[in-house]
């Protein structure tokens, strides 16, 4: 799951906090991953204690975003987790 620090009537950290609140959600071990266009270190801090997996900036060039999400999309399918199933 993808989000922005800064959304309009909900944040992303009180966004990640409902997910991790919901047991059927929780137990699907679904990836949240921070994509915002800006890293303060506070908002970083707080994301990681929410165990959050993965924070990221913005950059401005299409090139670039494609790039990271290419590789965060390669890292997960690779990835083992509780629902991976052989």
């Amino acid at each position: 799951m993808f989000s922005d620090i800064n959304m309009p009537k909900l944040s992303g950290v009180e966004l990640r906090n409902k997910v991790h609140e919901n047991e059927d959600l929780r137990l699907k071990s679904i990836p949240y991953l921070f994509f915002t266009t800006t890293a303060q270190q506070e908002h970083v801090i707080d994301a990681y204690s929410k165990s959050i997996q993965g924070f990221f900036v913005k950059p401005s060039e299409y090139s670039e975003i494609k790039e990271i999400v290419k590789t965060i999309v390669e890292y997960w399918l690779k990835c083992v987790s509780p629902n991976y199933v052989k």
